[in-house]
């Protein structure tokens, strides 16, 4: 069923500003990596010609936070590491939205000490947890769609709010 059967007659599609611009927003996000440990060779696996996460807007993972609206954060993060997530999250223009990969960046992980953050949301704040040790390739890919439609959903009245 195409563009064209839903026109009819009229030749005209109606939408609203929001939904165009949350459109806008999900099939282009650019992430930027942060890949701290195991977890970050599965997320550049999803990358990969196998997964290809280029079908979902992401053509290549920037290094710059000025270029990026998606973190993920793969891995496990240390207190000394912590003060630097902290400054490249504030670097990343709005709307941002960070990507807690694997067990060690979402809860520690199997690292219950002193040196290792116990969850990335004590640094910044998560939008999507993806589960696993490390997780696969298609656990962050669900991730990235189950962000996409948190985003569909957005609301410029909440972005003003905050």
């Amino acid at each position: 069923m195409g563009v064209e059967q839903k026109l009819g007659n009229m030749g005209v599609v109606t939408t609203t500003l929001e939904t165009a611009v949350n459109w806008a927003r999900t099939n282009a996000m650019w992430p930027m990596l942060f890949g701290l440990a195991c977890c970050a060779i599965e997320m550049m696996a999803a990358q990969a010609a196998s997964y290809d996460m280029s079908r979902f807007g992401m053509e290549l993972m920037r290094p710059s936070p000025r270029q990026s609206d998606l973190m993920i954060v793969a891995g496990r993060v240390s207190r000394k590491m912590a003060p630097v997530l902290r400054r490249l999250y504030d670097q990343m223009p709005e709307p941002k939205w960070v990507i807690a990969m694997g067990d060690c960046a979402s809860c520690g992980g199997v690292f219950n000490n002193y040196a290792i953050v116990q969850g990335v949301d004590e640094v910044v704040p998560v939008d999507v947890y993806v589960a696993g040790c490390p997780p696969r390739p298609e656990a962050l890919i669900h991730g990235v769609l189950t962000l996409s439609e948190k985003v569909k959903g957005e609301r410029f009245k909440d972005a003003a709010k905050a």
